[in-house]
């Protein structure tokens, strides 16, 4: 068995959709980023990048690489997946935390475990997704942006051997 831990921080802007856990959230602003700059999606990538022994997302999928300008941060999820799996390792659970005042996120946790658990075979039971504020304080008590924190566990033994 192998930890991870990833975070990702991004600042909200008018003009953009606002994209958390591959699932689009109705709000008036939205995440600035060279992709679709998903803070939630991002941790759990470099949580998995972690887990494996891998560079991080910044390396994998370079800011400045025009390739990557709008990509689905779910396309580069899945292509993270990918790469664990052809290395034997496979995916036990994940646990995000996501900090922000506003949305209230708690109405789109559902569809953003299920997401994230079709991308990464794995159950949503096995994906825990939490909103939480930092009260006031912070850059995203401040609502300027929207943090996010993540776990992953990865074997290298098939599920049976768990």
């Amino acid at each position: 068995m192998r930890v991870g831990i990833g975070f990702d921080v991004h600042r909200l802007t008018p003009g953009r959709r606002l994209v958390l856990g591959g699932v689009e959230i109705p709000f008036e602003l939205g995440l600035d980023g060279h992709s679709d700059a998903d803070v939630l999606v991002h941790a759990v990538m470099d949580a998995l990048l972690g887990a494996a022994g891998e560079p991080d997302i910044g390396q994998k999928f370079p800011d400045d690489d025009p390739r990557y300008a709008g990509a689905d941060s779910c396309a580069l999820l899945a292509e993270v997946a990918g790469m664990l799996t052809r290395s034997g390792l496979r995916v036990v659970n994940v646990d995000v935390v996501v900090a922000c005042e506003r949305p209230k996120l708690a109405p789109h946790v559902p569809a953003m475990r299920e997401r994230l658990g079709r991308i990464l075979a794995l159950d949503a039971a096995r994906v825990s997704v939490k909103a939480t504020t930092t009260e006031g304080l912070g850059c995203t008590g401040r609502g300027e942006g929207i943090a996010a924190w993540a776990a992953a566990l990865v074997s290298n033994q098939p599920e049976n051997g768990e």
